[in-house]
């Protein structure tokens, strides 16, 4: 049997100015063939999981599409529809298939289809029919569609956040692809759609106030024919109809165990929903609560969290830093112009510097300084861990380590970076662990990297195209009433 894998991967920041371009996705990774699996079979992510599982059932894996761009703005309307072109290419030249395993993120917008995701899945199941089964994964934060559930048999959302189980989740899949097509199971699935947003500050899966809710989607595993279930987060900074939670339950063969599973589940969400609403803390008291806390600190900047789709340039926190001559404190940010200033200026040399706050006007101002040039890097560094986003290399392209008169050290890059991994800073020469304060642009993403030095974490209330006061966010299309939009909003599950 021959089961094919095809992977588009963008979380779409509606918010975000500058669209996404087709050069992103070639920048980070547009693979068909032989390539993609060179790129993501020992990958610690679902398409990774693919191939294992599919390996180890002894059925042939045919690598088909794999698409995935940083976390950014809207995919413009051209480069939308070229990868969809290539996408169907590439299903065209498979040859024949038993069954399709595919991993969509669940949050991509583009300019001419705000369910993207629904619209390559429609797509693809149209081309290959009715009765080839497919079965997805899905990232945490998708923004769940009716027209996904209708285009494939199953979809698995991951477990935690951060990422951590996306190679886990797509063995899962491949395992539940094989099951099915061995006559085994014929999966079946339901989802439910309750009219809530969680805060991302509140999106992290093994906090207190979110355990129990995965502890009781487990517990319903035990149930008989209840094959897979799942809680979908949903990503806040999509401005689409969609927007929001949900769940899911997969079955076997049990349209009614699906639908009132699924519903169970999302009643359970929604009792608990004022749990989600955010507890926001402004930069003069995390700066303050720092005072009485060992350190490493690490500062999560989730107005500028570039693990969705921000700016990466935010100076809001270098601000209060520097002002305060906060000594041995990181921060990093994405400068180009910056990082020309410093190789020009050469290792050992002061310049004068004008840092971040250049890509919009969300994220703060530059700020004017004199700094020291401490070193010149190629940007590039590789982790070995499984760690959120399952990315393994990275190239954050020409990087320069300053400190700046106020003592503190910035790393400046010339292409975006996530904060994912340690290897980041240690690339660059420097020890993470002898910084008081770390600041990581994300919210709950960095946890699994920084948390290998970091005692404590503060998640600051900093402004930005992903600022985590959802009710600062000018929304055209999300569902009304919702909560906590629209707090007294009533929902009954149907079950």
């Amino acid at each position: 049997m021959r089961v094919g894998i095809i992977a588009w991967l963008h979380e779409s920041n509606t918010f975000v100015p500058k669209p996404t371009t087709a050069d992103m996705f070639e920048t980070w990774t547009l693979r068909t063939g032989a390539a993609m699996r060179k790129a993501w079979q020992d990958a610690h992510h679902e398409v990774g999981g693919f191939f294992a599982g599919l390996d180890d059932a002894g059925i042939e894996a045919v690598p088909i599409f794999a698409s995935r761009a940083l976390p950014s703005g809207t995919i413009n309307a051209d480069a939308y529809a070229d990868l969809l072109t290539e996408l169907q290419s590439s299903l065209s030249q498979a040859g024949e298939l038993d069954g399709l395993l595919v991993a969509p993120h669940g949050a991509t917008v583009s300019e001419e289809f705000p369910d993207a995701d629904g619209h390559w899945l429609a797509a693809v199941r149209e081309h290959v029919g009715s009765d080839l089964p497919i079965i997805g994964t899905i990232d945490a934060h998708a923004n769940l569609s009716r027209q996904m559930v209708e285009s494939v048999n199953a979809l698995i959302a991951y477990r935690s956040n951060p990422h951590l189980d996306q190679r886990q989740r797509g063995i899962e899949a491949a395992t539940l692809m094989v099951r099915t097509l061995r006559g085994e199971v014929r999966p079946t699935m339901a989802a439910a759609f309750p009219p809530m947003a969680i805060n991302i500050e509140r999106q992290m899966t093994s906090e207190d106030h979110f355990r129990p809710h995965y502890e009781f989607a487990d517990s319903q595993l035990a149930r008989p024919g209840l094959l897979s279930n799942s809680i979908v987060l949903g990503f806040p900074y999509s401005d689409v109809e969609e927007m929001g939670s949900a769940t899911i339950a997969v079955t076997d063969n049990d349209p009614k165990l699906a639908t009132q599973s699924a519903a169970e589940l999302a009643e359970r969400l929604w009792q608990h929903r004022n749990d989600f609403r955010g507890r926001l803390l402004n930069i003069a008291d995390a700066l303050e609560q720092c005072n009485s806390l060992s350190g490493p600190v690490c500062l999560l900047d989730m107005g500028d969290n570039v693990g969705g789709g921000s700016a990466a340039d935010g100076t809001t926190l270098l601000a209060a830093l520097h002002e305060r001559k906060h000594g041995r404190s990181f921060v990093c940010l994405y400068d180009p112009a910056a990082v020309k200033v410093c190789r020009q200026g050469g290792i050992g040399t002061t310049v004068e510097l004008s840092l971040g706050g250049k890509v919009d006007d969300q994220h703060g101002s530059p700020i004017e300084c004199k700094a020291t040039v401490q070193g010149l890097f190629d940007g590039k560094f590789q982790e070995s861990k499984p760690r959120h986003g399952g990315i393994t290399k990275f190239d954050q392209g020409p990087t320069a380590i300053v400190t700046t008169d106020s003592g503190v050290t910035v790393m400046l890059t010339s292409r975006r970076m996530v904060p994912f991994s340690l290897e980041q800073l240690r690339s660059c020469d420097l020890d993470p662990a002898t910084f008081d304060i770390l600041v990581a642009k994300g919210v709950n993403a960095p946890l699994a990297a920084y948390s290998e030095v970091c005692p404590n974490f503060i998640r600051v209330n900093t402004p930005g195209s992903t600022c985590a006061d959802m009710t600062r966010l000018e929304f055209q299309n999300r569902r009304r009433p919702m909560f906590p939009f629209e707090p007294d909003t009533e929902w009954i599950p149907q079950a």
